[in-house]
């Protein structure tokens, strides 16, 4: 028996220099790309070592209860040192990493094996601390059961006390829930321990992946490492049209798939249960196979998913307020409609035309002329058909995309000239303009946004905004002015880099970099302080402002402050608004005030837990109520969707999603106050 633990002891460690190896050759690939390409370049330094150190370790081990005090301390001694080794071309550091992770992770292992047998006390006077940074690494190898003891116990508090509001209930029935909701604990933490030690490409390859990401981000947090790997295939399969549950989705921070968006007309959208942000626990099929998404390869579940065998999945999500929900969706064929611009008429004392971009796309492969701007182009001569009287430009929640569909988007709006300036890593400015002459709407615009509108989107609201040709309404976009591009390390072209190789300036020398677009009139949006906009980013690029030699001619301004004070003055008196505001003071509140030590108990756990539970009803009321205009297809579209059952239940949803909008009616009172203005 020692004879063949120490071969396999033996093996391990052959992986691992291999492993360490490989890093070392892409690490030294991708320094020469970035310290070549980058638009900023950083020295590889103490500086640099730090970052990667802490935020590797914060990866690994970010609840603190993995690493000992002893152990990290063991591994910090390469604190300092990761860019001497790096610059070294020595990456026998990753040995070190790993073996020690992987002890750590039996260790755990060991530990809830032997504590899932145990009957747990639930009168002890243990506490739990919050804090919204990390705390210190000093977990001590004496208190590893009592930590992982407490924590269980939290967790399967938690999860009985998210079954219901009813704290009575819950009590009269405890040791039945408790006894269901332990299996289903252990069984999560032993998964997710057993899904890292049994991954299909090993421990090293993951850690090494992550370990070139982390480094990457260094330079700035768009420049990413990736391999031709299971999350990429899985994630564009999703999107993909077909047999499918109509659901769009993303990883989040916390490597969560959370559901990015709901298509309309599709089997989610039916079942109304879903919402933007919804995290997907579970998958389930029919014939019993049940895989939670916290201890399952993307590769498992995308089998699952997407084999025609499959024709009813059970998704299981946990909604923003800790609700979790089993829903039964039917697979049906689906029409590829995402990134496609809808337009629609709005009216209330003027009739004006609404443009929704879900993004900036664009035919990449050049296979087609479908892009964004064309699209957009095509929606407004259908508008002007109805006599439209203002338009309406929807950017809130368009991450960007193609930088050429926006620089022609923003030549559709403005006679001719120059529309931003793209600055190199050689400092050299190239002034990007429109060429066409003419426009093809020439009334006025109202460019909505938010947080999440980036990029493409902010490129093209700041030229409208430059040249006055728009007044921008909505909260301050996220703070992105930088371009990158894909480049492969080699020929082979098994591992990437997405690049950041140059930055976006205003045509006034201005930059939206950290900054973002400053709308000309804020309206209150719900959970906007807490949307992770650039700047919350350690190592975003820095804002600064350019010497521009720039010529342009913009629109008149003069009505921009009368236009402006009618619209604060109806802000003052909306009830809506006025509401959002509030409801955004507890929401802050929730997220940044510090939380007190909380007693492992029933009652504390189930307090704390259903402590938001009226703030997030005001949300979910707030999300139902309509606003006071009507909407309606253009009449082209009107008669095209008589022949067309699948788009007529799309368009139902998204007028009902127009429908719930108050920005849609504050975008209207604006285009008629500058219709009216002078009269």
């Amino acid at each position: 028996m020692k004879k063949i633990s120490l071969v396999l002891f033996l093996t391990t460690f052959s992986l691992f220099g291999q492993n360490s190896a490989k890093t070392c050759e892409l690490l030294s690939k991708i320094n020469a790309l970035i310290q070549h390409e980058h638009f900023h370049p950083k020295p590889v330094d103490d500086s640099l070592s730090v970052f990667v150190f802490d935020t590797f370790m914060d990866g690994l081990d970010g609840n603190r209860n993995l690493f000992t005090k002893t152990e990290y301390e063991n591994l910090c001694k390469s604190r300092l040192l990761l860019d001497n080794y790096i610059l070294q071309n020595d990456c026998s550091f990753m040995n070190d990493f790993i073996s020690v992770y992987q002890f750590a992770l039996e260790r755990k292992k060991k530990t809830l094996e032997k504590m899932q047998n145990e009957v747990l006390d639930y009168t002890a006077k243990d506490t739990v601390k919050f804090s919204k940074k990390n705390f210190p690494f000093d977990l001590e190898a004496a208190n590893i059961d009592k930590v992982w003891r407490k924590r269980i116990k939290y967790d399967i508090l938690e999860d009985i006390s998210k079954l219901s509001s009813n704290l009575d209930s819950l009590n009269q029935n405890f040791a039945k829930l408790e006894k269901i909701s332990k299996v289903k604990i252990f069984d999560t933490h032993l998964c997710k321990v057993n899904s890292i030690l049994e991954s299909k490409k090993g421990l090293g390859y993951d850690l090494q992946n992550d370990f070139l990401n982390i480094f990457c981000t260094y330079f700035d947090p768009h420049t990413n490492y990736f391999s031709q790997d299971a999350k990429t295939s899985f994630m564009s399969d999703l999107t993909t049209s077909g047999l499918s549950l109509g659901l769009n989705v993303s990883l989040n921070d916390k490597e969560e798939i959370v559901v990015e968006e709901i298509v309309p007309g599709g089997p989610a959208a039916r079942a109304e249960k879903f919402e933007k942000d919804d995290v997907i626990l579970k998958v389930s099929n029919k014939k019993g196979e049940d895989y939670l998404v916290s201890c399952t390869s993307l590769d498992k579940i995308g089998e699952l998913i997407y084999s025609d065998s499959n024709e009813e999945i059970e998704l299981t999500i946990q909604k923003k307020n800790g609700n979790i929900l089993a829903v039964l969706l039917k697979k049906q064929v689906m029409r590829t409609t995402a990134n496609a611009v809808s337009s629609f008429i709005v009216e209330k004392e003027i009739k004006v035309g609404y443009i929704n971009i879900p993004n900036f796309y664009s035919d990449f492969d050049g296979y087609s002329e479908q892009g964004c701007a064309d699209d957009v182009a095509k929606e407004i001569v259908k508008l002007n058909q109805d006599n439209i009287q203002g338009l309406i430009i929807d950017l809130q929640d368009n991450g960007g995309g193609s930088m050429e569909e926006a620089i022609k988007l923003a030549g559709m709006f403005i006679d001719y000239g120059p529309v931003s300036v793209l600055v190199n890593s050689k400092n050299k400015q190239s002034v990007l303009k429109d060429y066409n002459r003419g426009s093809v709407y020439y009334g006025p615009i109202v460019i909505l946004i938010n947080g999440n509108s980036a990029s493409a989107s902010e490129f093209f609201t700041a030229t409208m905004q430059d040249y006055n040709r728009a007044i921008i309404v909505g909260s301050k976009s996220l703070g992105k002015a930088s371009m990158q591009t894909i480049l492969p390390l080699d020929e082979n072209k098994q591992d990437f880099v997405k690049l950041t190789v140059e930055k976006f300036y205003r045509i006034t020398g201005d930059s939206n970099q950290i900054k973002g677009i400053i709308p000309d009139i804020a309206l209150p949006i719900l959970y906007d302080s807490i949307v992770p906009r650039e700047i919350s980013y350690k190592t975003a690029l820095k804002y600064d402002v350019i010497n521009s030699k720039t010529r342009f001619a913009p629109f008149r301004k003069d009505y921009y402050p009368s236009i402006i004070d009618l619209s604060n003055s109806r802000l003052k008196n909306n009830a809506l608004f006025n509401e959002i505001n509030l409801t955004n003071d507890g929401i802050n509140a929730l997220y940044n005030d510090p939380k007190k030590s909380l007693q492992v108990t029933f009652k504390e756990v189930f307090n704390d837990i259903h402590e938001i539970d009226s703030l997030w009803k005001k949300v979910k009321k707030i999300a139902k109520i309509e606003n006071n205009c009507a909407i309606s297809n253009n009449s082209y579209d009107s008669e095209k969707l008589k022949l067309d059952s699948f788009q007529q239940e799309i368009n139902t949803y998204k007028i009902k999603d127009l429908k719930t909008s108050p920005y849609i009616e504050e975008a209207v009172a604006i285009l008629n106050d500058i219709n009216n203005y002078g009269k």
